[in-house]
């Protein structure tokens, strides 16, 4: 009998079934530049920055699969995905010199480098890879490897594929920053996160919160919100409203916590004690979360309203007003309801809220934060654990409505009995 010798070829295949998005950036409103766009995935806490011109790219890598003869040539990485450093092991057929290539999802050769390679396995440490999916190709005299890295780094630097002792990383090109194919920057994503977009046009500032699921161009309205003070504030559209994204600064004058009136207005920052406003506004507690006021502050003498819209300047912005308790009732509804608009308002993660943080979304790019109160004893209490907003509907000459979230639920807290002499923080609406 004649004997068939058989030679079985191992091929190494990749197969990559992904939704990709595309997202372009325009301004309208007082503006129709946007210089600049930052992008947080409130989901993988994953930023970045682009420039308003640029077009963002969302990559989703999905059923990724490497089928490899352990004896066979291919590249290998680890960890896969890089966080800041992986390590490469190329395992070549035939040794000589080799091409490596990093390719990124649109195409675009962002390095490259010339190594003899040995047959027995050759090791490189990989770095500076931006957030981002690429494509590492080998490529020698007669054979072609490929193997794909996912990058999950919060900041890059410059791309380097290193064999120790030989020192050598060498960029081709780099990504430009003008709109086209050359300013497309790549963000990993994956159906169903929350993107935050904050969009920036000199003063202004729009927040957008969206969940991709095509191709889109995202129009910021830039908005004039700038107080008393100069301090320009983003704005957020939540339903048919459109609220401040931070806590007003605003402070004319400031006392310290042992000085309170449920009638003459006062001005508080977060743990300062004094009355010099330069040295209350140098503080770190400011800069986060704002002033504290009294009800007759955030008021400024102007008379309790029920009504929706309020019609109450009060310590606002020009063209903004404070809240009444109906204007937060219908951002409650609008919601879902009080079990959950507090999760939905309230900033993620632990940098300012201490754990346990529950229900945290901010999937309406509100963006709460924990800035405490100023109790009727004098003392401030609860930063990082709780906040509260005034409202201008008064329930009578001691209490005032307010609405307020706690770091142990999702909860938004409405209430009738505010001290009308505490110190609460102040989110205004537009007019």
């Amino acid at each position: 009998m004649k004997k068939i010798s058989v030679t079985i070829l191992f091929c190494i295949t990749l197969t990559v079934n992904a939704q990709n998005y595309r997202i372009s950036f325009e301004g309208t409103g007082e503006s129709t530049t946007v210089n600049s766009v930052r992008v947080e995935n409130l989901n993988s806490g994953a930023t970045l920055t682009l420039n308003g011109n640029d077009i963002l790219h969302l990559t989703q890598a999905t059923d990724i699969y490497s089928v490899e003869n352990k004896n066979s040539s291919g590249i290998k990485i680890y960890p896969n995905p890089i966080n800041e450093n992986s390590l490469m092991e190329i395992n070549v057929p035939v040794a000589g010199e080799a091409v490596i290539t990093v390719i990124d999802l649109t195409g675009r050769e962002l390095f490259q480098k010339q190594n003899y390679l040995e047959k027995n396995g050759i090791e490189f440490t990989l770095s500076g890879f931006k957030y981002g999916l690429y494509l590492i190709s080998v490529k020698g005299s007669n054979y072609h490897l490929s193997k794909q890295l996912l990058s999950v780094a919060k900041q890059g630097g410059t791309i380097s594929i290193e064999k120790e002792g030989d020192g050598i990383s060498s960029v081709v090109r780099e990504k430009s920053e003008s709109k086209g194919a050359e300013g497309t920057i790549d963000m990993p994503y994956t159906n169903g996160n929350v993107l935050k977009f904050t969009g920036i046009s000199g003063n202004y500032s729009t927040v957008i919160t969206d969940i991709p699921g095509a191709d889109k161009t995202l129009v910021f309205t830039f908005i004039a919100c700038t107080d008393g003070d100069a301090n320009n504030y983003p704005v957020v559209k939540i339903g048919t409203q459109t609220w401040m994204a931070e806590n007003l600064k605003y402070l004319p004058a400031v006392v310290g916590p042992g000085t309170g009136s449920s009638k003459t207005p006062y001005y508080y920052v977060y743990g300062y004690d004094g009355t010099v406003v330069a040295t209350a506004k140098a503080t770190a507690n400011y800069t986060t979360y704002g002033a504290l006021y009294n009800w007759p502050a955030a008021m400024a003498g102007s008379a309790s309203s029920t009504a929706n819209p309020s019609g109450v300047k009060g310590v606002c912005p020009t063209g903004w007003h404070l809240p009444s308790n109906a204007e937060w009732t219908e951002l409650v509804d609008y919601l879902g309801g009080a079990s959950v608009a507090g999760g939905k308002l309230k900033e993620i993660g632990t940098t300012h809220w201490v754990i346990p943080i529950v229900g945290a979304t901010n999937e309406t790019g509100f963006t709460a934060l924990p800035g405490g109160v100023r109790l009727v004893n004098g003392n401030f209490l609860n930063i990082g654990n709780s906040t509260g907003w005034w409202s201008t509907t008064e329930s009578d000459a001691t209490y005032a409505w307010y609405h307020g979230i706690l770091t142990n639920s999702s909860a938004l807290n409405s209430s009738s009995y505010g001290y009308k002499r505490g110190g609460m923080s102040v989110r205004c609406v537009r007019d």
